[in-house]
């Protein structure tokens, strides 16, 4: 599968929205938006983050708008993030555009979270390099509960 990182278009907000909702894909990355279902905070977060400096790509695979990847944040405490179409996990997609992404954006270091009990998205993050190097709390909106994650960092490599 040929995994390719763009711009992000305003024709892909509305398959990121549909990707957003789905239900088992919400349970997962536990950490979301209070009501994912509200269509205008979606445009309206999406139109900040656009405007910011945060670097946002659209992931594509095999030519489909499958995802998005970012990295947002300030000097020194930046942070990635995915999210890919539940029908292309466990196809490397998420590892391949991160891996894009991080080439793309070479600081170091940086940092990533993921509920504690989400293994598919800690073992993308660990593949890439990033190991864990704290545990939190935080609440979870599509949980609608406080739930344990793990804080991961890629730090700058030695030499």
């Amino acid at each position: 599968m040929d995994v390719v990182l763009r711009e992000v278009h305003d024709s892909d907000l509305p398959v990121f929205f549909r990707q957003m909702n789905d239900p088992e894909a919400l349970h997962m990355a536990a950490f979301t938006a209070k009501d994912p279902a509200d269509r205008d905070a979606f445009e309206a977060h999406w139109k900040r983050i656009r405007a910011s400096d945060a670097v946002i790509r659209t992931i594509l695979a095999d030519g489909d708008v499958v995802g998005s990847t970012a990295v947002y944040g300030e000097p020194g405490e930046r942070e990635v993030t995915y999210w890919v179409d539940r029908a292309y996990w466990g196809r490397g997609v998420a590892t391949a555009a991160l891996r894009g992404l991080l080439t793309e954006v070479p600081e170091r270091p940086m940092y990533a979270r993921a509920a504690a009990d989400n293994a598919a998205s800690r073992r993308v993050l660990e593949k890439c390099g990033f190991r864990i190097t704290a545990t939190a709390t935080g609440f979870a909106n599509a949980r609608g509960a406080e739930i344990d994650e793990v804080v991961l960092t890629l730090a700058a490599e030695a030499g």
